[in-house]
């Protein structure tokens, strides 16, 4: 492992008191009657799906199977400066008030707990810790482990399990602050992440690429067409797919538009909004741990080339805990230094022994 390939992995404790329970007393109103009553019409028991198991089965998966060369550091709660950056002064008012409370936010049951405005600031702190790392010179790439996620946060608005949009409040820290004119944004969580691309909706300076499934999957956003506006027009690249769509599909998306469109950008730090519900085990795509580590490849290249190797990831969504902490481990390796092997190719070596083994037991008899 060189210098080169120094991960700094960025984890906190405190993001583990975003806990909302759904038996819990919320916030008196009429979201609190909507909800439990679409809850209720379910028939099935909900829990509610981001919680803290999500970061805690990363770290100890990563403690059972460390990977060389990936250190760990504790992150920062983000300021109301930062903050300020991506979302109104009202919105954050309106958030804060919440501190030490349990509330519904959203109809898609975005919710908060008593712990949550602490965690969601830390989380967007973190995604900034994470950047000023490799911007430094500390680490050539970090992976910001941080809940809740944040890319479905609009700049008025909580959305889908998100409070504040960790990803666009690091993208702007980066330009307000560390200098970097041009930044670009993957998104490969299997959502489209609406609130990335409502904040940078018309701005030049921000190119969002974006692979997701396509509507009417949540949020119903991310089509085709939606390429920016103004200044902004033609910084917005949307990938929706249908579903089970896998790791050819990704593949081809990075190979043959994402790349030109980072040669033509020319950005000074990567961004990736790194969801690992494209596996299969999520139901709704059908991405590979060697889909993942391949996209990273990729990503890792095209850093080098761009922007000296500047590359940091953002968790976002991935809700079965066994695809999460492997798709997350399976990044770190190559960014650690470990070559991506080719999806599709695993056992391709071993089938082939094995015919060989076998071929002589199915020869014709030779003729008399």
């Amino acid at each position: 492992m060189s210098d080169q390939n120094r991960v700094i992995a960025f984890y906190d404790e405190r993001m583990l008191a975003h806990e909302p329970d759904i038996e819990a007393p919320f916030l008196p109103g009429r979201m609190d009657t909507r909800i439990r009553s679409l809850l209720s019409g379910l028939g099935v028991p909900w829990k509610y799906p981001e919680h803290p198991a999500r970061l805690t089965a990363i770290r100890h998966f990563l403690e059972l199977e460390p990977v060389p060369g990936v250190t760990f550091e504790a992150g920062v709660a983000a300021t109301r400066e930062q903050l300020a950056r991506v979302h109104t002064l009202s919105y954050l008012d309106s958030i804060f008030q919440l501190r030490g409370k349990s509330a519904w936010l959203d109809v898609d049951t975005t919710a908060v707990s008593p712990g949550s405005v602490e965690a969601a600031e830390v989380a967007a702190g973190t995604a900034i810790a994470a950047v000023e790392a490799v911007i430094e010179g500390r680490a050539e790439s970090s992976f910001a482990l941080v809940r809740p996620p944040g890319h479905h946060a609009e700049p008025v608005r909580a959305r889908g399990f998100c409070l504040f949009n960790n990803v666009a409040v690091a993208a702007a820290h980066a330009q307000a602050i560390l200098g970097c004119e041009r930044v670009m944004i993957v998104d490969w969580d299997a959502h489209h992440g609406n609130g990335t691309q409502d904040i940078f909706w018309a701005d030049p300076d921000v190119l969002l690429f974006d692979i997701h499934r396509g509507a009417p999957f949540y949020p119903g956003t991310g089509s085709l067409e939606e390429v920016g506006v103004g200044l902004g027009d033609g910084t917005n690249v949307n990938v929706p797919l249908p579903a089970d769509a896998g790791d050819a599909a990704y593949l081809k998306a990075f190979r043959e538009i994402l790349v030109p469109a980072a040669k033509w950008f020319r950005p000074d730090l990567i961004l990736v909004s790194a969801g690992f519900d494209p596996h299969s085990h999520d139901l709704a795509l059908n991405v590979s741990y060697d889909g993942f580590a391949a996209m990273t490849g990729i990503l890792q290249a095209l850093a080098r080339e761009q922007c000296g190797g500047r590359l940091v990831f953002v968790l976002e969504g991935g809700y079965n805990l066994i695809s999460l902490s492997r798709g997350v481990s399976a990044v770190l390796r190559v960014l650690a230094g470990e070559a991506p092997p080719e999806p599709g190719q695993r056992g391709i070596a071993e089938v082939e022994a094995a015919a060989a083994f076998h071929r002589g037991a199915f020869l014709s008899p030779a003729s008399d």
